[in-house]
């Protein structure tokens, strides 16, 4: 099992919601800035949202009042909440730790979880 794990993917008609999921695994004590991207295909990988250890979240304009993002710390946990999904979200969606802000030992900086795919049909 890889040090990031996403769940959540799925395949839904353009409207619906889904909710992503990027599980750390190994440590709870640790504290990051993570970040969501996407990638669609025949396509580079795009930012998609961020979030920082104080709860601050910034989303990419094509996504901003659609997308949420919460960090549960206790539970080690990531989550993306989608809503009014569009055709164009369709893509694999990675979580990544941009910064570790706790002494000790983390996981590393710019680790990348292996993707869950989600697909939005019109």
């Amino acid at each position: 099992q890889g040090l990031l794990v996403e769940s959540g993917g799925g395949s839904v008609q353009a409207g619906g919601s889904l909710r992503l999921s990027c599980v750390r695994s190994r440590e709870t004590t640790c504290r990051y800035d993570m970040s969501w991207y996407r990638q669609a295909p025949g396509k580079a990988r795009e930012f998609v949202a961020r979030i920082d250890v104080f709860g601050y979240a910034t989303f990419t304009d094509s996504v901003k009042d659609r997308f949420t993002l919460f960090q549960n710390n206790s539970a080690n946990t990531l989550l993306l909440r989608m809503s009014s999904l569009k055709p164009e979200d369709t893509g694999m969606y990675y979580c990544k730790i941009d910064k570790s802000h706790t002494d000790g030992w983390c996981l590393p900086n710019d680790s990348w979880g292996q993707g869950t795919q989600v697909t939005v049909s019109s």
